[in-house]
């Protein structure tokens, strides 16, 4: 692609937004407190845009017009929440959809089905331990 003014002005601007957002924005630094960990998670977006215009000129020399501009919003919308080997999210705002709850349900419910399995476990080892 042929080197312009507009595309260093969308570089320089995508480059600053780069900066301002990593990996570790989106997944948070875990915090402890006591025996619980909470891993903080948040929803990023963001958005540039930039334009230009070479501008006629009486004179041989080429003028150009330009501007870039963007923006980022970053929104916390959950806790990942790490306490006595067990694992589950805690989403800050109201679920927006059906699919939004059922996806937030998924821990709870494997939870739920390892405790009812095990107990079966115990009592089969005590069973064949009795015998």
């Amino acid at each position: 692609m042929k080197e312009t003014p507009v595309n260093k002005i969308m570089e320089s601007t995508l480059q600053r937004l780069r900066d301002m957002v990593d990996v570790s924005t989106v997944i948070g630094e875990p915090i402890q407190q006591g025996s619980v960990t909470l891993i903080p998670v948040s929803r990023i977006s963001y958005g540039f845009g930039s334009g230009g215009t070479d501008l006629p000129s009486k004179q041989n020399n080429e003028l150009f017009g330009g501007a870039g501009g963007g923006g980022v919003s970053i929104a916390p919308i959950a806790f990942i929440v790490i306490e006595n080997g067990k694992c589950r999210m805690m989403q800050i705002n109201n679920y927006t959809s059906s699919a939004d709850r059922a996806i937030a349900m998924i821990p709870e419910l494997v939870d739920k089905v390892t405790e009812l399995l095990k107990p079966e476990d115990k009592e089969v080892k005590t069973e064949e331990t009795s015998e």
